[in-house]
């Protein structure tokens, strides 16, 4: 039996070091690349981006209060009015078909207010920032009655 143990001791300990002897030859800046989102990478290193920036955003705001939605267009420079909310679209982007869907905006969001006797008062930025279609909790704009996210880019 001291014997047989002895042996399988041999043979396990000079598989470890046979295995310990194999170099494998591989460049240092792929392993840092394989965890690195492609996002994350300069603009050299994943190429040139393959879409145009849209001129067109298209919203959903939803009115909390009355559970009802409406879709409405913002172009790039521009404001729109949803509610007591003016919503104005500085960029959009609309990856195209053969990549992984993703349509991201880059908006600020004033929340016009009242003073209580019917009289506007100078709004408040309640939002700027990046919202994304595919995953609008990731930065979703914080409001107690409205609720506004991106469903399109478009270019006209």
């Amino acid at each position: 039996m001291r014997i047989l143990t002895s042996c399988l001791m041999a043979l396990t300990i000079s598989a470890v070091a046979l295995a310990q002897d194999e170099t494998v030859e591989t460049d240092p800046s792929d392993l840092l690349r394989r965890d690195v989102p492609e996002a994350d990478l300069l603009e050299e290193e994943r190429g040139p981006l393959s879409s145009e920036p849209g001129s067109v955003v298209v919203l959903r705001g939803l009115d909390k209060v009355t559970a009802r939605t409406r879709d409405f267009e913002v172009r790039i420079g521009e404001e729109a009015q949803f509610g007591a909310l003016t919503v104005r679209a500085q960029y959009c982007r609309k990856r195209p078909p053969e990549e992984t869907p993703e349509t991201y905006a880059f908006l600020q969001v004033i929340d016009r207010r009242t003073d209580g006797f019917g009289v506007d008062v100078e709004g408040e930025t309640i939002f700027s920032g990046w919202m994304f279609a595919s995953r609008p909790a990731q930065n979703p704009l914080e409001h107690p009655v409205y609720d506004v996210w991106v469903l399109d880019c478009r270019t006209d």
